[in-house]
C-alpha cells in the first residue's frame, strides 16, 4: 500500500454523513493526546495530513481519509478529555460506538495508547466493543521514545497481557512517531487488513 497518497475527504459529525458503507476502511482511535494524528502524519509521510494540536480534544470529527477508490483511514474523535463538555462526550461515545458496531467496511481498529498511560477505562471501552464485534485491533504503545528500553518491554509486556484478557486477538507494539519506531511493524497489520487473503467461495447445492 502507498499510504503517502492519502488525501482527506471529508469530516463527519455523524455516521450518516460518511461515504457509503462499501470497500475497506482502517479507523484509528485513541484517548486525547495519545499521539494519534502524529502517527497518521508519520505513517502517511505527510507532516499536516491530520492536525496535530496541544490541545487536547481538538479532533471532534469523524475525519476520512482515501488512500485509493476502495480503501480508507478513518480519524475517529480523540476521547476522555476532561475539557469536553459532558453532553459531547456522550454524544461521542454513542457515536464511536455505532460506527465501530454497525460500519460493515471496517476491517480493523489501530488503538493508540500512551506507553506510560495505557489502557484508561475508555481504552477498555473500545477493545470492549471492538471485541464485541469480531473486530481486529492493534494497539500502539505511543511515545515509546519517552522510556527505556527496559521500561518499554515491560510496558509492552503488561499491557499484551492485559489486552488479551479484554480482546483475546488484539495484538500490541512500542510505537514512537518521532524516532519512527515500529513503522514497518504497523504497515504489516495495516498491509494485511486492507488486503485481506482470498478465500474460496463455498459451493452451495
Amino acid at each position: 500500500m502507498n499510504y503517502h497518497t492519502a488525501k482527506y475527504l471529508l469530516g463527519a459529525a455523524k455516521l450518516a454523513q460518511l461515504p457509503p458503507d462499501e470497500g475497506i476502511e482502517v479507523a484509528f482511535a485513541g484517548r486525547s493526546n495519545a499521539g494519534k494524528s502524529s502517527a497518521l502524519n508519520t505513517l502517511t509521510q505527510q507532516k499536516s495530513l491530520a492536525r496535530t494540536s496541544k490541545t487536547p480534544g481538538r479532533t471532534q470529527l469523524i475525519n476520512v481519509f482515501t488512500l485509493d477508490e476502495d480503501r480508507r483511514l478513518i480519524d475517529l474523535p480523540g476521547y476522555g478529555y476532561a475539557k469536553v463538555p459532558e453532553a459531547m462526550k456522550l454524544q461521542w461515545q454513542e457515536e464511536l460506538s455505532r460506527y465501530l458496531q454497525q460500519r460493515q467496511c471496517l476491517r480493523g481498529l489501530v488503538l493508540l495508547m500512551d506507553i506510560r498511560h495505557f489502557l484508561k477505562d475508555s481504552d477498555q471501552d473500545m477493545l470492549a466493543w471492538a471485541a464485541e464485534v469480531g473486530l481486529p485491533v492493534h494497539c500502539l504503545l505511543s511515545k515509546a521514545d519517552k522510556l527505556k528500553q527496559g521500561a518499554k518491554s515491560k510496558a509492552v509486556l503488561q499491557c499484551k497481557k492485559a489486552v488479551k484478557e479484554l480482546h483475546p486477538t488484539a495484538t500490541v507494539q512500542a510505537f514512537s512517531s518521532l524516532k519512527r519506531e515500529g513503522l514497518d511493524q504497523l504497515y504489516k497489520i495495516l498491509d494485511e487488513w486492507y488486503h485481506p487473503s482470498e478465500e474460496p467461495e463455498e459451493q452451495t447445492e
